[in-house]
């Protein structure tokens, strides 16, 4: 059994929310998102809490989040810069947009020594999310045997506009694939469905779908240099917007057999603040959890 380190993904600034929605007060006594997170990740057996952040919002995280669980968990900072690149590699003039969740992990290499979980910072996965990411970590992940929490799509979707979600694949329990659709929504008739080109696509209420909750390894990131170099150097897209994403770096390593993931069947229901819309949905439902004893005052 190992102890685990949690990555959890804090960079991004939330454009369709319209602000810094990780230090957003959510809960009855004033909670943000992260609060919830790491109590459950601590519950869960984590020893270490590494917060991937912009480097010029250190000091706003030391002192409204690092703080809180300082006492309580080992806690440390990687920043995504710009220019925390491949060997030989630099970004392009102009570039301000960071390079994504594939680069965000990538920043946190030399934080990281042997196996973690990662999830984001602006929403809100539950317990046995993280229970079974944490029990993963610390029995079964290493640098070849990689997991994977798979939410049912039905469980994910807002009621305020559409989600973009990784939808997976798996044989055996296993992870096969993961391709990203866009724009899925359930319409009135209570079909979920996706942009598809000229027409859209239905989706099963049930489907499997990557929230970017996967079990990593250390032994991962030569791996990832090297793809994330590959990628850098193929330079499709935008230079100014087009992002290294995580789930294609995984997919990578399972078609060409240099690794294997493990699904893990969570019946938890996401709650997130994708659209500035679903925030009283997110405040409702973390009041429910604290009346129902789920969790004690977090701040």
């Amino acid at each position: 059994m190992q102890t685990p380190a949690l990555l959890v993904l804090a960079a991004g600034m939330g454009s369709r929310y319209g602000g810094l929605k990780q230090i957003d007060p959510l809960g009855p006594n004033g909670e943000i998102i992260i609060d919830y997170s790491v109590h459950d990740a601590i519950l869960a057996g984590f020893g270490k809490v590494v917060f991937v952040i912009k480097r010029e919002l250190e000091d706003t995280f030391r002192q409204v989040i690092g703080s809180r669980f300082q006492d309580r968990i080992q806690v440390e900072y990687a920043y995504q810069d710009l220019d925390d690149l491949p060997g030989g590699f630099a970004p392009p003039a102009g570039r301000t947009k960071p390079w994504g969740t594939g680069h965000a992990v990538y920043a946190a290499r030399k934080k990281l020594d042997g196996p973690f979980g990662i999830i984001g910072s602006d929403d809100f996965f539950g317990r046995d999310t993280l229970t079974q990411l944490g029990k993963f970590c610390a029995g079964r992940c290493d640098g070849t045997h990689l997991g994977m929490v798979g939410f049912r799509l039905c469980n994910t979707l807002s009621e305020s506009g559409s989600v973009s979600r990784g939808v997976c694949q798996a044989r055996d329990g296993m992870l096969v694939s993961v391709t990203e659709r866009l724009d899925i929504r359930r319409d009135i008739s209570g079909v979920i469905s996706c942009a598809g080109g000229d027409r859209r696509l239905v989706l099963a209420d049930e489907s499997p779908v990557s929230l970017n909750v996967w079990a990593l390894h250390s032994d991962v990131f030569p791996a990832m240099e090297e793809d994330f170099a590959a990628w850098l150097t193929e330079g499709a897209g935008d230079p100014m917007k087009r992002e290294y994403y995580l789930p294609a770096f995984v997919d990578g390593l399972v078609k060409t057999g240099r690794a294997s993931v493990a699904m893990m069947d969570t019946s938890s229901k996401w709650f997130g603040v994708t659209h500035q819309a679903d925030k009283p949905q997110m405040q409702a439902a973390l009041e429910a959890m604290h009346r129902e004893g789920l969790y004690p005052p977090l701040r």
